[in-house]
């Protein structure tokens, strides 16, 4: 595998399918692994179900999430990923079509390391995947046996 893993968080198969164009035409080398809502991300990244193959569904470097998604939403997926072991240490890059202060203002008070809205020109979301895939590549990630002590399945989040 070329690249390190990301894993994108969508619900609306149109921008899964614009993300994943982007990657391809901008040459992003990265393997890029789709989930549909951030219940279906807390199981990849704890490894359950059928995620339970680390060789088919290695844990990631690398999250973009969409914010408001059905059920578990980007900013429930984003306080799990920062009360659990590992996940607190992956990188959350949210992807949302929203310009709102409130909904950036509460996505980076949870956690997320950068926000950004979805550019509606192709070129654009190229540019801007290659730019996060370039950013995140030249830091050093954390070193961790994550055969240890796996992300948890849990989802506790804070009441109210």
């Amino acid at each position: 595998m070329k690249g390190f893993p990301i894993l994108l968080v969508e619900d609306n198969p149109d921008d899964v399918f614009f993300v994943q164009r982007a990657f391809h035409t901008a040459h992003i080398e990265h393997p890029l692994f789709t989930v549909a809502n951030g219940q279906h991300a807390i199981d990849y990244m704890s490894g359950k179900g059928i995620y339970a193959d680390r060789n088919a569904y290695p844990l990631p470097r690398l999250v973009l999430a969409d914010l408001k998604m059905p059920g578990v939403s980007g900013l429930e997926l984003i306080q799990w990923m920062r009360q659990d072991h590992y996940g607190k240490l992956i990188p959350i890059v949210v992807l949302s079509s929203s310009a709102l202060s409130a909904d950036v203002n509460a996505t980076y008070a949870v956690g997320a390391n950068a926000y950004m809205v979805k550019p509606a020109n192709p070129v654009a979301l190229e540019r801007l995947l290659r730019t996060i895939a370039e950013f995140w590549a030249t830091g050093e990630p954390p070193r961790l046996d994550w055969s240890k002590n796996p992300p948890s399945a849990r989802l506790d989040l804070p009441s109210g």
